[in-house]
């Protein structure tokens, strides 16, 4: 079983190399052999330089500036069996390849395995929040809308391992949509073909940098509305979105 990184980067030069890097060092780590494919998408900066000085990383570009556009292209680029679909700003922990694995082998029906972000430059206190949003998502997406209903599933945007038959089954991503509810979109539809699970054990270090700049309350707030809405009307509320980047 192969697996693809996906990486999307729009106007990345500052986080993409530490990114890049820690996929590398899990990958010699834990003994195999990935593919990791980036996606410039529309960037004005150095992020296609930066991914150039990286032998064996393949980068892809995008003009169509979207997030869908990217995660469609970077899929259709590669060629694992399984697409890992991560972001820019990510940092692989300790086993995250090795977790990801063992969990698709172990389970045939399993078609999307995700787990939540770690903010490491947050206050402790944002932290608790954010733990208490992924509990209460998890209790609602996880449990409430996939077992009692039979409709979507919690998956984390930027975290998480999709087999490839599966999305191909639903036809890619969706590209109508331009940001917010694009994971739920995504987990609905792949609910629909097989096991969509939630662990605490495939973690996933990453910038605060979202929170610190619209508010922890308020980003989760918009998320939270942009899932329910993607559940109870199939489309998301909110269409405009900002980039947040270093700087």
């Amino acid at each position: 079983m192969t697996i693809s990184f996906v990486i999307p980067a729009y106007n990345e030069e500052a986080r993409i190399a530490r990114c890049l890097s820690s996929v590398l060092r899990e990958s010699r780590r834990c003994g195999r052999d990935v593919e990791i494919v980036v996606v410039d998408n529309a960037s004005t900066d150095r992020t296609a330089e930066t991914v150039s000085a990286f032998p064996g990383v393949r980068l892809v570009r995008e003009p169509r500036k979207g997030l869908l556009f990217a995660r469609q292209a970077g899929f259709l680029a590669s060629r694992g069996d399984l697409v890992a679909c991560i972001d820019a700003d990510t940092i692989l922990t300790r086993g995250w390849i090795n977790r990801a694995l063992d969990a698709f082998r172990g389970s045939p029906r399993l078609v999307a395995l995700s787990g939540p972000y770690v903010y490491y430059d947050v206050s402790s206190l944002t932290r608790l929040i954010v733990i208490v949003w992924y509990v209460s998502a998890l209790l609602l997406l996880g449990y409430i809308a996939q077992h009692i209903f039979r409709r979507c599933a919690l998956l984390q945007g930027g975290n998480y391992v999709v087999r490839r038959s599966a999305l191909e089954l639903i036809g890619g991503y969706n590209t109508s949509i331009s940001f917010y509810g694009e994971e739920t979109d995504l987990a609905c539809r792949l609910a629909s073909t097989g096991v969509v699970r939630f662990t605490f054990r495939l973690r996933l270090r990453t910038s605060g940098r979202r929170l610190k700049k619209e508010g922890v309350i308020a980003t989760g707030s918009t998320y939270a509305l942009n899932g329910l809405s993607m559940i109870l009307r199939g489309r998301p509320a909110t269409h405009r979105y900002t980039d947040i980047r270093d700087g």
